[in-house]
């Protein structure tokens, strides 16, 4: 996922299967190094390959994307309700500026 070309070919098969070539086409790359990319997604589990007569296409796998999503939403709850919890620690221990603390008053 870290890679903008296979992000790529998954937002264009989440569209509906395609072959290589067509895969490719928006890439100024070769058909080996698309190929390169789409044999690391489908060691992922993001695709899947399935025939058509003579002609091989290849499709989206959305599962693992999905508990991907799911396992996201979790951590992004989890790190809410600690920003959450920072700032209200932070609002509740606020000092004004204007306020001089304890230490801050010279005694005579």
């Amino acid at each position: 996922m870290a890679d903008s070309t296979r992000r790529a070919i998954l937002t264009r098969l989440a569209a509906g299967d395609a072959v290589v070539t067509e895969l490719a086409e928006p890439f100024e790359m070769s058909l080996p190094a698309i190929s390169k990319h789409l044999t690391v997604l489908e060691k992922a589990g993001l695709l899947q390959w399935h025939k058509d007569g003579r002609i091989s296409r290849c499709e989206l796998n959305a599962e693992p994307l999905e508990n991907v999503s799911q396992w996201i939403s979790f951590y992004k709850r989890f790190l809410n309700n600690q920003f959450d919890s920072f700032a209200q620690y932070l609002e509740k221990n606020k000092k004004s500026p204007n306020k001089p603390n304890d230490k801050s008053i010279k005694k005579k």
